[in-house]
């Protein structure tokens, strides 16, 4: 396991964008802040104070959920926390990714560290301690409703801690969690009053998923713009419409930055030049060249938006009791996931839609009729050769698939817990579907990528822009130029690669500057 030689401190405050995903994907280490962890100390004994009291305070000394007017007894209580973790650690499927279950635990850690939750400060040491050595415990696919919050996610993650349950460790061997402890010199937690509920009780799994989706998608939208320029030039088609001052008709800002990014890899393109003046008979381009600004644009701004309810949620204490400012234990709501679970949703369609267009983009390549004089699927040999007509048959697929995915999660609500949870906010599904659809929009703009790639070699001698140029050329480190047919999916494979890791929108911001 490599880690990132930067090191993330929890403290009271939020965690970053950027810290969660150096810690979920990079591994950096964390430090706990000891200003914080002595305000974790002062609250834990609120807590304990309440311990003692003859009245019943929930989730100190009663059960939960619709148990929660059921007094328990001080001897019980351990057991009431290690029976509240192991019975919601009631996962099922496959496992969910590690990044995932990194992001989750980093959040429900910065919970704990602000205070307001009542745990003690060894336990959140030994939730740091488990993370630190690279311990992931295993979650599975289907548990949470989203409502309160991701509770058995959670407790997979809870139940970990407690040296129980199943991990992988930092190779990613899985094993008992209690050889995985001792082998790194991690003490289990003994869980005390309340600190059952303050491990389980947040939105962190779909808080995470979304922080990493977000990170996802501002890369996947920037080379969204790259394969749209590709196909401007490939296709013949014009930058004029790109003009900043059309642009600022409408001010819409996510537009406004797409259609920059155009502008800068089309600026300098000897093919755009070529065909540029009265002398072109295209009176417009269509929609999917012409619109891709509005449509890139209208993602990124829901992308923005999306941003905006992360913030707001990584700034938050979600717990159930939580322990107020002046030190009242307080029942609340803000478990429920509906914020996170909504702009999950809206990413979903947003995610749809730009590969929708893609595809419509690689499409008119491949059409003789639309395509400007390249041949037919751009094939070698027209009638023997195939060329690339189902590369595109996959991403209309992909699309379709996209297109299902887009049906909201959040809307989907189904009672539980005797009717005590009788609306919860399916978020954790919403993250779910949402990491199929980014991992989906990059395959379609890899295809994208790979088909305009061909229709600009087929264009020589003109020549592309530096940008478009470079990406071909990276391209064709993974791929071959025009030819024969030949076993298309390795190299759509890594062209996908080249998407995914970023590879193309750095090669074409290395030739323009910085692309929004």
């Amino acid at each position: 396991m490599t880690f990132s030689a930067a090191s993330v401190t929890v403290g009271t405050g939020p965690v970053s964008f950027a810290d969660v995903v150096a810690v979920a994907r990079h591994n950096a280490p964390l430090t706990l802040d000891p200003t914080a962890l002595a305000g974790v100390a002062a609250t834990r004994r609120i807590i304990d104070d309440l311990a003692s009291d003859v009245d019943p305070h929930y989730g100190i000394s009663t059960g939960f959920g619709a148990l929660a007017t059921t007094f328990i007894t001080s001897d019980r209580r351990a057991q009431l926390q290690a029976s509240l973790v192991r019975s919601h650690a009631a996962g099922s499927g496959p496992e969910i990714e590690r990044e995932v279950v990194r992001a989750l635990m980093l959040l429900r850690l910065s919970t704990l560290m602000t205070g307001r939750t009542g745990v003690r400060p060894a336990t959140a040491e030994t939730y740091a301690a488990v993370l630190n050595a690279g311990i992931t415990p295993v979650v599975r696919e289907y548990g949470s409703l989203g409502c309160s919050g991701d509770l058995a996610p959670l407790a997979h993650c809870a139940l970990a801690i407690m040296g129980e349950g199943e991990v992988r460790d930092a190779e990613g061997t899985f094993m008992d969690a209690g050889q995985a402890l001792a082998a790194a010199g991690i003490t289990p937690v003994v869980l005390a009053e309340k600190e059952g509920l303050a491990l389980i009780n947040g939105t962190d799994g779909m808080l995470g998923m979304l922080v990493l989706a977000l990170a996802d998608l501002a890369m996947l939208l920037s080379t969204a713009d790259i394969a749209a320029a590709m196909s401007v030039e490939a296709l013949l088609g014009t930058d004029a419409v790109f003009a900043a001052d059309l642009q600022a008709l409408r001010p819409q800002l996510g537009q406004g930055e797409s259609a920059a990014n155009l502008r800068a890899l089309l600026g300098d393109s000897p093919l755009v030049a070529s065909h540029a003046g009265p002398w072109d008979t295209t009176v417009q381009d269509a929609y999917s060249l012409r619109c891709s600004p509005q449509v890139h644009g209208a993602a990124r701004d829901t992308a923005s938006h999306a941003a905006l309810i992360a913030g707001r949620e990584l700034s938050s204490a979600v717990d159930n009791p939580v322990v107020t400012l002046d030190g009242r234990v307080e029942s609340n709501g803000n478990f429920h996931g509906a914020p996170v679970a909504y702009v999950l949703d809206f990413l979903a369609i947003a995610a749809a839609d730009v590969a929708s267009m893609s595809e419509r983009r690689t499409d008119r390549h491949l059409d003789v009729s639309r395509n400007k004089g390249l041949p037919p699927f751009l094939a070698h040999e027209v009638g023997v050769d195939s060329g690339l007509m189902i590369a595109q048959y996959t991403a209309a697929g992909i699309v379709s698939e996209l297109k299902r995915l887009a049906v909201p999660a959040s809307v989907d609500s189904i009672p539980s817990s005797a009717m005590q949870e009788d609306h919860v906010s399916m978020g954790w599904a919403g993250a779910r579907k949402l990491r199929k659809s980014i991992d989906g929009l990059g395959r379609v703009l890899a295809i994208e990528v790979m088909t305009a790639a061909r229709s600009l070699d087929l264009r020589a001698p003109l020549l592309p822009g530096p940008a478009t140029g470079a990406v071909r050329d990276l391209v064709r480190t993974v791929a071959e130029g025009p030819g024969s047919d030949r076993f298309l999916s390795p190299e759509i494979e890594a062209i996908v690669g080249l998407v995914q890791s970023g590879a193309v929108r750095d090669t074409a911001a290395g030739a323009v500057g910085t692309l929004r």
